[in-house]
């Protein structure tokens, strides 16, 4: 489903760096820059200096001072001025904070979590780096709790619990299913999953009246394509051609369909600042409000003074761009393994336009069928070299006649249509397309492989015959010039394979099943793109020629069969290994 830019009102949140305090207690206290030069002094300087600033106030601020710092030194943690503050006082339900190193993020964390919060969860990719965190909470909780060491758990004197734990596999994220907490924190976030985070937060909830329930995403810019949809989850703050662009804190709100985040225009808004239920496609949403906080060295004055930057900036790039600015869009490497470098994509997309060539007719149109779950039916048309935005379809494949309708409407110009048999599902939607004047094709990536790579070698079954196609298509070097469009889920998806070479000079592709299992996804838009690519060239020859191709019959629910192939509205039958349909 396409992405709409968001155009809502901001609302008013602390700016960066503003606390709401009395002049006096400004003064006392000191600015942003004042206290970072404070902070790098020695411990004994501080105590003198709080005491000389102490002495020469009057007593009524004196008086406001001191219950101000009695106050604050009760709270287990205090936020830095700052971006802390910031995301702290954020209203935002879903929180992007950090970008750069050393900007406080495994601190927020701990801290915000027991920020009027009674039940949080606080994780890390694999659970063996959650010791660095549960040191610095020992730090925050240790005189106002108790930790359970098995379970990873801290109960506090006010009865709320704080647990960690991680998800090492795609799956994992079920471990914690089924007990609501009312704050999740995701530490490196750009390490999980996108179906890990977007599952777990239906657990986002409270049964108690007026509790805040929120989630802190903190982290660095992502190094991998497997960490890209934190820039699809936070694109008005981070992709730089969004429509319409957010400023660090501004709220905006979104809903997720499926895996689409769709931004939402001008929601209606409770006095508490909740939206609206809204409804798309008859099924009703509830928009949750995101944003964006950056957090860098700088903003940490604890740091000032150490040999932190010089580290950093020692770093090669794109590394130092990530974790010196928290540049998200600093390059990211690709897996040594990848079957289609990124590189190779965003020369596709450069060369995508809105609409196909003038008098390019559809050629393929390439249908990968649900196998339930989460999974959508994602229909994806070719024009020759030219690729639409693919098609999502929800509902259930076990109802062939839903599917076929929709891949019937979808179709056009006589264009091939290549069915994905693997799963079994296909078999109900052939059966509704028997009558219809349709070229079908069905495509079985276990299948045997028919062909070799350009450079001699063989392949392991279709499946990495087909994907190998593909990238020899987007090869800058003798491609074909395909046109891509700039859809970031199936970018995602073209990324995600990975290959290996076999005993023997044979290319073996991870299957369907391995790449679910290592994203928590499967990579359907990419697998549709593939079919579509590799079925209907006959058929656009064909045209070039002059030769007949049969076309949709949009005039009956159930076009006439006829066997004679000269006449207009003869059937092709369906092709269950060809890639060209056959006429009787």
């Amino acid at each position: 489903m396409p992405e709409k830019a968001a155009l809502v009102p901001v609302v008013p949140i602390q700016p960066i760096g503003a606390l709401r305090r009395e002049p006096a207690v400004d003064r006392a206290i000191g600015t942003h820059d004042e206290l970072a030069d404070f902070l790098a002094q020695p411990r004994l300087e501080q105590m003198r200096a709080l005491d000389r600033e102490l002495r020469t106030l009057p007593d009524h601020e004196y008086r406001l001072v001191a219950d101000v710092l009695r106050n604050e030194l009760a709270m287990p943690w205090l936020p830095i001025p700052g971006p802390q503050t910031a995301a702290l006082t954020s209203q935002a339900d879903i929180l992007l904070y950090g970008g750069a190193a050393a900007g406080g993020k495994t601190q927020t964390l701990i801290g915000a979590s027991a920020e009027n919060h009674e039940r949080a969860l606080i994780v890390r990719r694999q659970s063996t780096e959650l010791d660095g965190i549960i040191a610095d909470s020992r730090t925050i909780f240790g005189r106002i709790g108790e930790y359970n060491k098995v379970e990873r758990e801290w109960t506090l004197q006010s009865g709320a619990s704080i647990k960690f734990g991680g998800m090492k596999e795609a799956e994992d994220w079920r471990a914690y299913a089924g007990r609501a907490r009312d704050f999740m924190g995701f530490d490196e976030a750009a390490e999980f999953l996108e179906e890990q985070v977007g599952s777990i937060l239906a657990w986002l909830r409270s049964s108690k009246p007026g509790q805040r329930c929120r989630a802190i995403l903190a982290s660095n810019p992502p190094r991998g394509a497997e960490g890209e949809w934190l820039l699809r989850w936070f694109a008005p703050w981070l992709d730089p051609a969004f429509a319409s662009p957010a400023l660090p804190g501004e709220l905006r709100w979104c809903v997720r369909v499926g895996n689409d985040t769709i931004w939402i225009d001008d929601p209606q808004l409770d006095a508490e600042g909740r939206a609206a239920p809204i409804l798309i496609e008859g099924e009703e949403y509830t928009p949750l409000s995101r944003t964006f906080i950056p957090a860098r060295l700088d903003d940490n004055p604890f740091l000032a003074g150490t040999n932190y930057r010089a580290g950093l900036q020692n770093l090669p790039e794109p590394l130092r761009s990530q974790l010196l600015n928290g540049d998200f869009l600093a390059g990211r490497q690709d897996d040594d393994w990848q079957v289609i470098p990124t590189e190779w994509l965003k020369l596709a997309q450069a060369r995508w336009t809105e609409t196909p060539p003038p008098g390019r007719k559809m050629t393929s149109l390439g249908v990968d069928l649900a196998y339930g779950g989460s999974d959508e039916t994602i229909v994806q048309a070719r024009f020759g070299t030219w690729f639409p935005h693919p098609r999502a379809i929800k509902g259930d494949t076990k109802d062939g006649s839903q599917v076929a309708a929709q891949v019937f409407f979808s179709a056009k110009d006589g264009c091939e249509i290549v069915l994905d048999v693997g799963g079994g599902y296909a078999a109900g939607v052939i059966e509704h397309f028997k009558g219809m004047e349709l070229a079908v094709t069905s495509c079985n990536f276990a299948g045997e492989a028919i062909g070799k790579s350009r450079d001699g070698l063989r392949f392991r079954n279709k499946r990495a015959e087909l994907w190998w196609g593909l990238r020899e298509a987007l090869d800058p070097n003798g491609g074909d010039g395909l046109a891509l469009p700039p859809d970031p889920a199936l970018i995602a998806d073209l990324t995600a394979p990975r290959w290996k070479l076999k005993t023997g000079g044979v290319i073996q592709i991870e299957d369907k099943e391995q790449i679910r299992g290592r994203l928590g996804r499967s990579p359907d838009r990419g697998d549709a793109l593939v079919m579509a690519r590799a079925y209907g060239s006959g058929r656009e020859m064909a045209r070039s020629h002059g030769a007949q191709v049969p076309t949709v019959n949009l005039g009956y629910a159930t076009a006439k069969y006829s066997r004679n192939p000269g006449r207009p509205n003869a059937q092709p039958a369906i092709n269950y290994g060809y890639t060209t349909a056959k006429r009787r």
